[in-house]
């Protein structure tokens, strides 16, 4: 199983829609769009769950193609780094 960031999403794309649109190029497991957390507005860009060579084809077909006037940025996505990020911690700096 190959998950895969899907980039520079038209605002007016839907799961639906992307999936549709990864469908063509093999089995798409799952699909999750990407919501501001405080406006729940799309972010635009999402990740897409397919089998390792079907994700392959998707790739390599999809990357840079048009969606509503947007060239789709594609690629295999990455592990994000887990603990050690992020501020926080402690109360007021004192100099």
């Amino acid at each position: 199983m190959s998950k895969i960031y899907v980039g520079n999403l038209p605002f007016s794309a839907t799961e639906d829609s992307v999936r549709a649109l990864f469908a063509q190029h093999g089995t798409v497991d799952s699909v999750a769009l990407i919501n501001d957390r405080e406006t729940g507005r799309p972010r635009g860009f999402g990740f897409v769950e397919m089998p390792r060579a079907d994700a392959a084809r998707a790739i390599q077909s999809l990357n840079g193609q048009d969606m509503d006037g947007r060239p789709l940025k594609i690629n295999e996505a990455q592990d994000k780094p887990r603990g050690g990020g992020g501020g926080g911690g402690g109360g007021p700096r004192r100099w």
